[in-house]
């Protein structure tokens, strides 16, 4: 700390030089003709001076210009070397990097000596025609320079970079001028965004914005976060999931819809989890869940062409292939196939858990109620068939799918999905998927429920879970009913999560690696 602060009132002191100068430390008004990698493609099929023809020039004669044009760059200096009358400087601009060469004899003894108070970090302008060094390197020589920015604080040293990986997070600013891989996949995140939206625009769906504050929780099971209202005296919720109102919309006759936005739950810290996160949910009239199926393999093979540039992506080390079409597993099979790998204990067949009273005493004679872990935990707390099998497939039934394909996980229980819709044949079960990638959720999309009668009677076990104990309810939403009692037709809808899609997509190991800013514990300095 002691010469990080020697060197900021070295730099203070050569911020003070400047303004004797005459020179703003801080200006404004310069404007670039072109950034650095407008200047690199200009040039892209001129070839460098080959070693014969740079031997051949006569010793002091003038650089040989590439042509009579003259480029204004601007950007923050990331190298400086200086040889008596002369530096050479790269700097850095949202599109890439370029040589300057600042020449006393070129610019005049008077700007020459205002350069040199600029370093490392620090922002300038330059004006100047094109050449190639005896090096070979795109270089401008600059005939204009100027001074813009004065960086105080210096960057981290160059060979070693921001490598603490709490710090990276909590200074990304920092993060995103030293390490260039980094910003690689920010772009990436954006341009994955803006694909998305083209893709569902594309098949006539239309972008829409819901409210963030939300009177009654709805839409998913999550702890949320609690606000006030001063003026209505008012007690709100940050949304933990947009769908009911996006389904009003769909009542209302927008009948493709979508919306990408922050959503908010209260949960803990963790590589796949951060309490703001950014979701995708998208709702299609006359459309099933298989529909759907459809269209994310679509669009995920889409995103990774785009992305990666082929339908297999590496992720961690493992190949995964996209080509479709992707395996489909009913949860109760994961399950079984859970204990016939020794996840779970042995003996639990299909048929026990298409049995209520079969399942318990399996349950029991495993002693799983007995364990003081999270599965226990959540099956002596479990009052229906549903949640015990979801409880299991939660614990288990996940780790036996395939690492190196997405795989769509079906057949869910009716009491874990008060939404969906049940399904015809078997109304125990709801017409619903998850999609699971190198071991995560990746999106949860199903056919919705548009019965108003068998929602209110949804509801209400809500309401009763609740009362019992339950932390990760939905509230009783009447007016939602309301907006069905209207008519909802045929629909089905999904929510993919942007960060993990990103994650996924970009081969980063954290959530905290695709959000800029990250949710951090307190600074403690």
């Amino acid at each position: 700390m002691a010469d990080e602060r020697e060197l900021i009132a070295e730099r203070e002191r050569k911020a003070s030089e400047l303004r004797e100068l005459g020179r703003n430390p801080y200006a404004n008004g310069f404007r670039p003709t072109h950034t650095t990698q407008e200047v690199v493609a200009r040039f892209k099929h001129v070839a460098p001076p080959t070693p014969v023809e740079l031997a051949s020039v006569p010793k002091g004669a003038p650089p040989a210009l590439l042509s009579d044009e003259r480029f204004s760059v601007a950007g923050r200096i990331v190298a400086y070397r200086g040889f008596g009358g002369a530096t050479f400087v790269k700097i850095l601009d949202r599109t890439g990097e370029i040589q300057v060469w600042v020449k006393r004899d070129v610019v005049g003894e008077t700007e020459f000596e205002a350069w040199k108070k600029m370093e490392r970090g620090d922002f300038v302008g330059a004006t100047g025609a094109a050449l190639f060094t005896k090096t070979g390197e795109l270089t401008i020589l600059a005939e204009r320079i100027a001074i813009l920015t004065k960086a105080t604080r210096p960057l981290p040293e160059k060979f070693h970079g921001l490598s603490d990986q709490e710090l990276r997070y909590r200074q990304r600013y920092v993060d995103l001028i030293v390490n260039p891989e980094v910003r690689e996949v920010f772009r990436k995140r954006s341009d994955i965004v803006r694909s998305i939206r083209r893709f569902l625009d594309d098949r006539g769906f239309l972008e829409v914005e819901t409210p963030m504050m939300h009177g009654l929780l709805g839409g998913a099971t999550a702890r949320p976060f609690r606000t006030h209202h001063n003026a209505l005296d008012l007690d709100l919720y940050m949304r933990i999931a947009p769908e009911l109102h996006l389904k009003r919309l769909v009542v209302g006759s927008f009948e493709r819809v979508y919306e990408i936005g922050r959503t908010f739950r209260n949960e803990g810290l963790s590589r796949q989890h951060n309490p703001e996160f950014t979701i995708l949910e998208f709702y299609q009239a006359y459309a099933t869940y298989e529909d759907l199926m459809a269209l994310t393999e679509d669009l995920l093979r889409q995103l990774a062409r785009e992305v990666t540039g082929g339908e297999t992506i590496t992720y961690g080390g493992q190949s995964v292939s996209l080509a479709a079409p992707w395996p489909r597993i009913p949860m109760k099979d994961a399950i079984a196939q859970a204990s016939l790998a020794g996840i779970l204990p042995s003996g639990l067949e299909r048929a026990i858990l298409d049995d209520s009273a079969a399942l318990q005493g399996w349950i029991a004679g495993a002693g799983l109620l007995a364990g003081k872990d999270e599965l226990a935990a959540v099956l002596r707390k479990a009052d229906t068939h549903g949640e015990r099998v979801g409880a299991l497939f939660d614990h288990a039934g996940e780790k036996v799918l395939p690492p190196d394909r997405p795989t769509f996980v079906t057949e869910y229980p009716a009491e874990t999905s008060p939404l969906s819709r049940r399904n015809d044949a078997d109304p125990t079960k709801v017409d619903r998927f998850e999609l699971f990638i190198v071991g995560r959720e990746h999106a949860n999309a199903f056919s919705e429920l548009n019965d108003p009668a068998d929602q209110r009677q949804r509801f209400q076990r809500q309401v009763d879970a609740k009362a019992q104990g339950a932390e990760e309810t939905m509230d009783y939403d009447e007016d939602y009913c309301r907006a069905l009692e209207y008519g909802l037709p045929p629909t089905a809808g999904e929510g993919i999560g942007i960060d993990r899609l990103v994650m996924l997509l970009c081969d980063q190991p954290s959530i905290r690696d695709v959000i800029l800013f990250p949710l951090m514990r307190p600074d403690r300095e």
